[in-house]
């Protein structure tokens, strides 16, 4: 199967790559600069230059595959909904091209805010509001009305492992660094959950594959693990002092990552790994962590 990556050169989009290539499959990849055409070339890729921005290079990209992973998305949280808005004219535009074929369409979300403070599981719909505006399950579930074999996967806050510069773990380390100390709100019993990249990228695979029109897939391994475990766990790899704090100063200290550190969001994988056959065997966030993959310290 050719399939056309978005996101390809990313922190995610490279192990689909990785795993679709092993796979046997080809792989048409999103590029919007020489840096990431060169990653995608190295990596056994074909390079598809645009953008999420650029409609038409879509489109073509969409034309020239037998079916379509869409996990790129422009990480700018302080245009947010612009950023949302964008997403969900690029899922409409593949989409149009896929219309009347039975090639799969695979759209990314996530786990966070599908259901805080309680278990998430698959059948759970997920929000979309001011306050998450966030559509690409909006625009996967107009995707199928329209006859599209369009499924979701919804990625867990933490995806780990090596290479992660930009996640949530990383923000935590450099936070820690900043200010002489690694915090955590409250009592600190709010749970992520968290998942490899490697096994993710193997979900996105069998997703591919195996998809059910509108089915939502959960790429967590972990159920929950308190963010107090992993602020410890950070703490002791970089030798700090671990304090929890009150929400006035989680504010300050967090800036525009408090709602994220202080959210309560357990997900279940359990009928993702069932229905797909995926069976996650990459080390588990702590051990990452533990193991200086986000310090160095090894």
């Amino acid at each position: 199967m050719k399939v056309f990556v978005t996101g390809a050169s990313g922190f995610v989009g490279t192990a689909v790559v990785q795993e679709l290539l092993k796979a046997g499959h080809q792989v048409l990849g999103l590029a919007r600069s020489e840096a990431s055409a060169a990653k995608l070339k190295a990596a056994g890729a074909e390079v598809h230059y645009g953008d999420l921005e650029n409609l038409d290079s879509l489109c073509k990209g969409t034309a020239k595959s037998d079916g379509v992973i869409h996990c790129g998305f422009i990480h700018d949280f302080t245009r947010f909904a612009e950023v949302c808005a964008i997403d969900e004219r690029a899922i409409e535009a593949m989409t149009a091209v896929l219309e009347g074929s039975d090639r799969p369409l695979i759209v990314t979300s996530g786990t966070a805010l599908v259901s805080p403070g309680n278990l998430a599981t698959e059948e759970m719909p997920s929000p979309f509001n001011s306050a998450w505006p966030r559509a690409s399950e909006r625009a996967a579930e107009t995707a199928v009305a329209k006859g599209v074999r369009a499924a979701i996967m919804r990625l867990p806050p933490s995806v780990h492992g090596d290479g992660d510069q930009h996640g949530f773990i990383p923000i935590l380390v450099n936070l820690a660094r900043e200010k002489g100390f690694s915090a955590y709100i409250g009592d600190g019993q709010n749970r992520w959950n968290a998942g490899h990249r490697l096994d993710v990228g193997l979900l996105y695979r069998l997703a591919l594959e195996q998809a059910t029109p509108g089915a939502r897939y959960h790429a967590n391994t972990e159920e929950g693990i308190t963010v107090k475990s992993i602020a410890e766990a950070i703490g002791t790899q970089l030798n700090l002092p671990v304090r929890s704090i009150g929400a006035e100063e989680a504010a300050r200290h967090f800036s525009w990552f408090a709602h994220m550190a202080a959210i309560d969001c357990p997900s279940s994988s359990r009928w993702t790994q069932e229905h797909l056959n995926w069976q996650p065997n990459h080390p588990l966030l702590l051990s990452d962590i533990e193991n200086g993959v986000y310090t160095g310290r090894k």
